[in-house]
């Protein structure tokens, strides 16, 4: 790695899931402007939200069986034009379809920010890999956190939703520029010279099996709730979109101080900790009202912090032979719940909704009636109803993730006591 500046790749890294980032507060931010404009269902919403996340892990799962092939800048080259492509279409949208195909693409180049990102930080820091990617991941939180910061300015300056998106290019520009530039190692795995059939013999493991599977209530927790809050609680707070805010500040300190909270604690003993307080931040959001809700955003922030980039360090530091496919496997399983979760929950959503319009309401009719009108005010009390419900159904994903965490804890400091029996 002699012309390798780590430094320089670390940055530019940082700035392209910055990108990633942006694009999730943004949408947030704007799901219910974007509902109002071209008159969506919220199971349009959850569907057009979750396509997102199903661009995600197809391009995160194809980048991780082609990654040490084509290598980690040409997939960054591809994820660049992807991402610009997306953003323009996204601006210039003109209904449900181009909503769509506007949001795959943007999925499409997440995912492949992470399929060369991922294994990039864990080998250019092969000695510090669950400290280096919660640093390199803060910037996802931290993105939001700009996003949402972005929404609520340019809402004040009565700016259009096209105007926020657009904000997204110049940071693709720059990123594309980068890496266009900088020289790249090979991945960690093809360095050190393990063969392709232990790496698939590794993703293949129990230890491997069971985390790609607490990976879905992970990213479930984290990122359906980030990404549907400003809809679900604009009973509690006329910007709810401020609560992501409260929320990601929060996950960018956490992660910036990842070092001495994984050293204290180790990787599995964090992810326990975090599924109970994330289990706790989602029962206060949908419990309670005022300005406590905003004591439950902290508590909910502090639980989700850690998830996703100590979920990828566990299994690099843990099952190091898993590679980047290991890793990239992690992040299409994470995105993939969280789309089937989205589409599901928008659903049930509507469902709620229809229950509590007045009996034999059209959904339809109350979408499109006027503002202010006797329809229209029974349709956001319906809605501020079943927001909280939606959360309080989702409160059993983070239960059932702190028995898992803790049963992965117990197996560890077993696995550990027997290696120094053995020694």
């Amino acid at each position: 790695m002699n012309n390798i500046n780590k430094n320089q790749l670390f940055w530019a890294s940082c700035l392209a899931l910055l990108v990633t980032s942006l694009s999730f507060g943004i949408r947030a931010g704007i799901l219910g402007k974007l509902g109002t404009d071209f008159q969506l269902t919220t199971a349009e919403l959850g569907t057009i939200t979750a396509t997102a996340f199903w661009g995600f892990p197809l391009a995160v799962v194809i980048g991780g069986f082609i990654v040490d092939v084509i290598g980690m800048k040409k997939l960054l080259v591809m994820a660049f034009l992807f991402h610009l492509l997306g953003i323009v279409l996204t601006i210039f949208a003109q209904g449900y379809w181009t909503l769509f195909i506007s949001t795959l693409l943007i999925g499409i180049a997440n995912g492949t920010v992470e399929a060369a990102c991922n294994p990039l930080v864990a080998t250019i820091y092969s000695d510090n890999k669950t400290t280096k990617l919660n640093h390199f991941h803060l910037w996802f939180p931290g993105g939001i956190f700009l996003g949402t910061l972005i929404v609520i300015l340019f809402n004040s300056l009565g700016l259009s939703w096209q105007i926020q998106v657009a904000v997204m290019i110049i940071p693709t520009l720059v990123y594309g520029y980068l890496f266009s530039k900088l020289e790249f190692p090979v991945t960690e795995r093809v360095a050190s010279g393990v063969s392709t059939s232990t790496m698939y013999k590794s993703v293949t493991s129990p230890l491997f099996i069971f985390m790609f599977i607490c990976m879905f209530g992970t990213a479930i927790t984290e990122l359906f709730t980030g990404q549907w809050i400003d809809v679900l609680l604009k009973n509690v707070t006329d910007n709810a979109i401020l609560i992501l805010t409260l929320t990601t500040g929060v996950m960018v300190i956490g992660r910036g101080l990842a070092k001495p909270v994984v050293h204290r604690f180790s990787p599995q003993g964090v992810l326990l900790i975090s599924a109970i307080l994330s289990a706790l931040g989602l029962y206060l959001l949908s419990t309670l009202t005022g300005n406590s809700i905003f004591f439950a955003a902290f508590i909910f922030g502090l639980g989700v912090c850690y998830f996703w980039p100590t979920m990828l360090g566990f299994v690099a530091e843990n099952i190091p032979k898993s590679g980047a496919l290991g890793l990239n496997l992690m992040g299409g399983a994470g995105m993939f719940a969280v789309s089937v979760y989205t589409i599901f929950m928008g659903g049930f959503y509507d469902k709620l909704i229809l229950q509590k319009l007045p009996e034999g309401a059209n959904e339809v009719d109350y979408l499109n009636a006027t503002p202010g009108s006797e329809m229209a005010d029974a349709l956001n009390l319906a809605k501020n109803a079943a927001g909280p419900e939606i959360l309080q159904a989702t409160l059993i994903v983070p239960i059932i993730l702190t028995i898992g965490f803790l049963g992965l804890v117990i197996y560890m400091r077993s696995k550990k006591t027997n290696l120094i029996i053995s020694k």
